[in-house]
C-alpha cells in the first residue's frame, strides 16, 4: 500500500484531526481509529498510551504535511472516520 496515497485520500474524503492538543482531545473521547505519526514527533510517547494503533511515519513532520497536502508540517495526524481510504490496514 502506498501510504502517502493513502494519505492525501483519507485526508480528503475521511474525517481527520491534525496536531497533537485536537488529537488527544479525540482520543480521550474515544472516536479515534488511527494516529499517524511523524518520526520527529515529540508526543510518541504520550499517544501509545491510549488502546488505538499508531502508526510511525517513516519520514519528518514536513513530510508528512506534505503527504497529507497540507502547507506546513503534522506531527500527529488522527483518524475519526476512514473515508475512502483503506489506511487502517496498514501495517504498524
Amino acid at each position: 500500500m502506498d501510504i502517502n496515497r493513502a494519505l492525501r485520500n483519507v485526508v480528503s474524503t475521511g474525517k481527520v484531526y491534525i496536531g497533537f492538543e485536537r488529537t488527544k482531545k479525540y482520543l480521550e473521547k474515544g472516536t479515534v481509529k488511527m494516529v499517524i505519526v511523524s518520526s520527529n514527533c515529540p508526543y510518541t510517547e504520550c499517544i501509545e498510551k491510549y488502546s488505538v494503533p499508531v502508526h510511525k511515519y517513516n519520514g519528518s513532520n514536513t513530510e508528512l504535511g506534505a503527504a497529507c497536502g497540507k502547507p506546513f508540517p503534522v506531527s500527529v495526524l488522527s483518524i475519526v472516520e476512514p473515508g475512502e481510504s483503506d489506511i487502517l490496514h496498514i501495517q504498524k
